[in-house]
């Protein structure tokens, strides 16, 4: 037991140590990963950085009986093409997620994993699927109980953007946080 608790507290501080409050760098111009092919082609780096305001039905500024505040729904974690790694500069936004429902047993929250449309609908929904559990994963690592969250996907069915070129596929590349 001591030896499961170590273990978690030594992927807690490696996680907490490679959290980082900077932005992501905007794109580097270049060519856009093919349409067609290879999912495996490399993508180009960045990702959107502004988003919506939080509407007030959301709970932004809610406190909770615990005197935590609920974070931000309205954030996104986004992903490089055909991946599904949580990018670094997300952690610091997973792990207020993570302490938020740690600080409050009966929260729930739902993970909705999104992909662009490239690729057929099938491999969109799984890759979808596969990036609200990494989000997932590191919630409960983080100290958030399974039961507390649900991982969805959404494949390409609810894109943010609706273009169809490489600003708009890194926009609906995502994993949204939404109340459940």
């Amino acid at each position: 037991m001591k030896r499961a608790s170590f273990a978690m507290l030594a992927v807690v501080a490696g996680l907490y140590g490679c959290a980082t409050t900077e932005t992501p760098e905007s794109s580097t111009p270049g060519a856009a990963p093919s349409t067609t092919g290879s999912r495996s082609a490399a993508a180009t780096t960045g990702a959107p950085t502004t988003a919506a305001p939080m509407s007030k039905d959301m709970g932004t500024g809610t406190m909770s009986a615990t005197g935590a505040e609920r974070p931000d729904l309205k954030r996104s974690v986004y992903y490089e093409f055909d991946k599904y790694d949580v990018k670094p500069e997300y952690r610091a936004l997973i792990e207020s997620h993570a302490r938020w429902l740690s600080a409050n047993p009966k929260a729930r929250l739902k993970i909705e994993g999104n992909a662009d449309e490239r690729g057929s609908r099938e491999y969109n929904v799984a890759l979808g699927q596969r990036r609200a559990e990494s989000v997932t994963k590191m919630l409960v690592l983080l100290g958030a109980k399974p039961e507390q969250i649900e991982a969805v996907s959404w494949g390409e069915e609810k894109p943010r953007a609706a273009g169809h070129d490489e600003p708009s596929w890194q926009e609906n590349r995502r994993s949204d946080f939404a109340a459940r």
